[in-house]
């Protein structure tokens, strides 16, 4: 028997980790220093093969490859003569070259069955291996495990591929495997939507005819309604029924989206209808049936929606989604309260409002102040809240999708032109009358009732979209839309063209209320270019500039390398005398949490091994924490 305190000891300089919490989740339920016969000789550690009769090297992969043999005979019950490991696998008229980790054969012990693909933790890029060789045995069950997490696939076509919630037990069906119940307690968290966003592109809606962003929307919807109503305890609707047809699983998801339409009626229009062929909708079910939305790393869910949108069409239009660092530094530094009426007028994926929603959460709206009510006030919180607008439809159906999964209940985010309120529809209006900043001249009062210009929000959080220039008549409505003299005084005759981002300063300055605070995303180049002074001049006479923090230049990247500064201001009252000099905090970030190619850099510890938080993310290396730490330090004082 194996000294499990020696097996665990060497497990920890294996995994490099002394603490013994491998993360091998997969095997749950397993004495992993029972079932591993490990011994150190020479400085290098071995076990057995619990298949063939031979020591082999224990590294991470190989200790994840003999604990799969291990559930495979103890949890799935397949018999060890059906087993094979190392199988070459033959490639028209390549012998070898690939071999195959593990195998179970029919009862002829000749025809492949079911084919395991194992990595090293944290390694999950064996999918499209694992499918050619599916394609090369024809063996219909595949399975991809790095300890962390199983992928269970089931070839139903020699294109297309359905995730199973589990692998057939041995003597089992594909259709026993998908009668069993799912409930709430069984979803996962997801671990990759980009991959899982990327197959339902590639593998299931490829050539399919269908516009995938539309469809894939239409299943995520269908999925978060399901979530919300079905009751925690009853078996999904959003899942595949064993032994329906297409036809009939696509009239399941159909009825589910027409469901969730009714739920939030200004996402899709009343017309709109699942497209998914039906040869397709089964294998994009499984995709995401044993996954659950509420919950996840919103992190993981805003990149896979930022991989999803047009990229080509972002760029165009100069949006990109704010990095969730850049974000929390401006929400820690503006530090909103459960009072604070909170809008984003360039909302993207809201990650401005989620992270201003989880702040007030983590300070005022926890466990500790409202003990069994606090998930109730939670949620009215970010009902009443927070408040957002984008000019895209697709970014507005990111926005709501995000809010929802955030924060579990209805949404503000509204599909409307930030710039120009004159051309609101109903809707926009009917949302936003009720925050009409009241004047005391009757004349200006009523402008403002028609106009829908100047509004009382607490906080503006934003990043407007560099890219692009306002021209024609909508400039007349702006201060900054005219020419200035060069004493910069306004004078009667409009400008040619303004860069959008300008007059979404103006604009944002009116949605606040006196007193209010703001933090905008801007190009270095409205702070320091010579022709950009009138700008400065009007931002000073309108509002205290609180913070200039300049950005790293890989901030945005991969998207631009625009060097870019958030401006943090706070709205004079009105009467105010405004003080000729006063103190401002200024700072520029050298760790921007990003290499030049725009992926993120993450902290390591001593050894090199990525750090990861209480929460089990990754830690992005960069300083903007400390720059937040330093700005309320100085306020303080």
């Amino acid at each position: 028997m194996a000294d499990q305190k020696k097996t665990s000891e060497i497990l920890g300089k294996i995994f490099r980790n002394p603490d013994m919490q491998y993360g091998l989740s997969v095997f749950e339920g397993i004495k992993i220093e029972e079932v591993l016969d490990l011994f150190e000789k020479e400085g290098k550690f071995y076990l057995p093969c619990l298949k063939r009769n031979k020591k082999l090297v224990a590294k991470p992969e190989e200790i994840v490859r003999q604990l799969m043999i291990y559930k495979l005979l103890n949890f799935y019950k397949y018999p060890l003569d059906r087993m094979d490991v190392e199988v070459d696998v033959q490639f028209g008229r390549e012998i070898g070259k690939k071999r195959a980790d593990i195998v179970i054969y029919r009862e002829d012990g000749k025809t492949p069955y079911l084919v395991v693909e194992v990595k090293k933790p944290d390694v999950k890029d064996g999918l499209g291996q694992l499918k050619s060789y599916a394609n090369a045995t024809g063996a219909p069950i595949l399975v991809l495990t790095d300890g962390k997490l199983q992928n269970n696939i089931l070839r139903t076509d020699p294109n297309l591929f359905e995730d199973l919630p589990e692998i057939p037990k041995f003597n089992e069906t594909v259709d026993d495997v998908r009668s069993k119940k799912i409930v709430y307690s069984d979803l996962d968290e997801i671990p990759n939507l980009q991959q899982l966003i990327y197959d339902l592109q590639e593998v299931v809606l490829a050539n399919s005819g269908v516009d995938s962003f539309d469809e894939i929307f239409k299943l995520i919807y269908a999925k978060l309604y399901d979530e919300i109503e079905t009751p925690r305890n009853e078996n999904r609707r959003f899942r595949v029924i064993a032994g329906a047809s297409n036809k009939e699983n696509l009239n399941n998801i159909q009825r589910l989206f027409e469901d969730s339409k009714n739920q939030w009626r200004d996402v899709f229009k009343s017309n709109d209808e699942i497209e998914i062929p039906e040869n397709a909708i089964v294998p994009a079910i499984s995709l995401l049936q044993k996954y659950r939305l509420f919950g996840s790393n919103l992190q993981v869910i805003d990149d896979a929606f930022e991989y999803l949108i047009n990229l080509d069409a972002k760029g165009e239009k100069g949006q990109y989604f704010t990095p969730r660092h850049v974000i929390d530094m401006a929400v820690k530094m503006l530090a909103p309260t459960s009072k604070d009426f909170i809008i984003d007028t360039a909302a993207g994926s809201c990650g401005f409002l989620l992270h201003a929603m989880q702040y007030v959460w983590d300070k005022e709206i926890n466990k500790k102040n409202f003990e069994d009510d606090y998930k109730a006030k939670q949620k009215d919180y970010a009902e009443k809240h927070l408040y957002g607008i984008d000019f895209d439809p697709r970014s507005v159906k990111i926005g709501k999708a995000m809010m929802l999964i955030a924060g579990d209940g209805k949404t503000n985010v509204t599909n409307a032109n930030s710039l120009d309120s004159e051309v609101w529809n109903e809707q926009a209006h009917a949302k936003f009358r009720p925050f009409l900043r009241t004047f005391k001249d009757s004349d200006e009062n009523r402008r403002n009732q028609e106009k829908m210009t100047d509004f009382n929000f607490d906080i503006v959080l934003t990043n407007p979209p560099f890219a692009g220039e306002i021209k024609g008549v909508i400039l007349n409505r702006y201060d900054l839309g005219f020419k200035h003299d060069k004493n910069f005084e306004k004078t009667s005759k409009h400008q040619n063209k303004v860069s959008r981002d300008v007059l979404f300063i103006e604009r944002d300055l009116n949605f606040l209320k006196p007193g209010g605070r703001m933090a905008i995303v801007l190009p270095q180049g409205v702070l320091n270019n010579t022709q950009m002074e009138y700008v400065r001049r009007f931002v000073l006479s309108k509002a205290r500039l609180l913070a200039v923090v300049g950005l790293h230049d890989n901030t945005f990247k991969p998207h631009t390398g625009t060097k870019t500064s958030v401006l943090f201001l706070q709205k004079w009252n009105e009467d105010e005398k405004i003080p000729e000099d006063y103190p401002i905090f200024m700072a520029v970030s050298k760790k921007g949490g990003k290499d030049n190619s725009g992926d993120y850099i993450y902290k390591k510890d001593s050894e090199g091994n990525v750090m990861y938080d209480a929460g089990g993310k990754k830690i992005i290396d960069h300083d903007l924490d400390e720059i937040a730490e330093e700005f309320l330090k100085f306020m303080k004082k």
